[in-house]
């Protein structure tokens, strides 16, 4: 009997979830939120989102796993991201290269059959402030296939694991290591 499609967003945690949690990961959050547009190109539709965040028990302090899942009329779709805190700005260089390493992590890693967003974010806390002090983050994205969930919960939880088997080869690449701020960034 062929598994049935995941259709709504509680499904699509759950499977989520077992798929993060079989490899030693932690659920530290989860935000649901449901939004109605009442102007505009999806004048009535609601949607409904959710973000997971994950912290590995003996992963470093500087990275985690964040998850954003969306329920809309057409369906639902999400992506998981492995979020690492960077040294600070001054001390990364030039972003053209950083940027061409981090890409070539990603390369390595993750399965080019699915589409690897990758964002790199600068942030200074106030604009009188150094630019070389600019916290750092990158975030390596893999976008969870429609043809996934379509295949049921089963194969998303297959999805999640191999994903997260990758960010984890990820954290040991000396390329992200040697860039990872060495202690976490107090708020």
């Amino acid at each position: 009997m062929p598994a049935s499609p995941i259709l709504t967003l509680e499904p699509l945690i759950d499977a989520i979830r077992a798929g993060v949690e079989s490899l030693g990961w932690e659920l530290s959050g989860l935000q649901k939120t449901t939004s109605h547009q009442f102007e505009g190109r999806w004048e009535g539709e609601s949607t409904r989102s959710a973000y997971l965040f994950f912290h590995s028990i003996d992963g470093p302090e500087w990275a985690s796993v964040d998850v954003y899942l969306d329920e809309t009329g057409r369906g639902v779709a999400g992506n998981l991201a492995l979020v690492a805190d960077l040294e600070a700005l001054g001390r990364l260089g030039l972003a053209r290269p950083l940027m061409s390493s981090l890409a070539a992590v990603a390369d390595r890693h993750l399965d080019s059959r699915h589409r690897r967003p990758l964002t790199l974010r600068f942030r200074i806390a106030d604009a009188a402030d150094q630019v070389e002090s600019a916290e750092t983050e990158v975030r390596f994205k893999v976008r969870l296939p429609g043809r996934v969930v379509a295949a049921g919960a089963s194969a998303v939880e297959t999805f999640t694991v191999e994903a997260i088997r990758a960010f984890e080869g990820m954290l040991a690449s000396p390329d992200l290591v040697e860039r990872a701020l060495e202690e976490p960034v107090e708020e």
